[in-house]
């Protein structure tokens, strides 16, 4: 399990296939939020500005490729499910972090209106994965939600992974420093978290 939350594991093991995967998972199935997509997309776009030469250096090409069609397809799969299993998969007794990221998902969804709410939800930690099913379950039409998050998973996905590629190709040595720069994107990624968890117990 700790091979699954480590970027640089999972990337100089599995390449862009593990990036696919990460991320059908996290968007698409409710057991992956806890997975780190923020991280492995900017690690992966690092890595291919880096490590010329090395196993851990990586294409860009197959990294965007890889991190679009598994955006894409797991919120798709993620919506379906939601859409025939209705509200029963987002019962969240004992699951304070799952029941924290409905309603953030919730409020999102109805603060922002479908299109804007689906776009937004790629960008907060947790939502992502629980946004997709909840999108199915209250009904938001499937040509909507297709449109959209194709729009915020590609900007989600293939925007990561090119700034850490312009940042490691502008900042030599960069990749001296994965861990405390891994570390980084995992705190502000968990800050939404951390804030609705202090929400919800109040």
């Amino acid at each position: 399990m700790s091979g699954l939350l480590d970027p640089t594991h999972l990337l100089s093991s599995y390449g862009a296939l593990g990036v696919f995967v990460v991320l059908f998972a996290e968007t698409g199935l409710l057991i992956g939020f806890f997975l780190p997509g923020d991280s492995l997309l900017f690690t992966a776009g690092l890595l291919t500005a880096t490590a010329t030469g090395s196993a851990a250096h990586l294409s860009l090409a197959p990294v965007l490729l890889a991190g679009g069609a598994g955006a894409l397809l797991g919120a798709e799969v993620g919506y379906l499910v939601g859409r025939r299993a209705g509200p029963a998969l987002l019962r969240s007794e004992g699951h304070p972090r799952r029941a924290a990221g409905v309603a953030r998902a919730a409020e999102v969804l109805e603060r922002y209106g479908q299109g804007k709410a689906v776009v937004l939800a790629r960008f907060i930690p947790v939502v992502r994965t629980l946004m997709n099913p909840l999108a199915g379950t209250v009904g938001v039409p499937l040509a909507r939600f297709t449109l959209w998050q194709v729009v915020g998973g590609l900007l989600w996905s293939q925007g990561v992974v090119v700034a850490g590629s312009v940042l490691g190709a502008r900042i030599p040595g960069l990749d001296r420093y994965l861990l405390p720069i891994i570390a980084v994107v995992v705190v502000v990624s968990l800050v939404p978290v951390a804030v609705e968890l202090l929400r919800a117990r109040r």
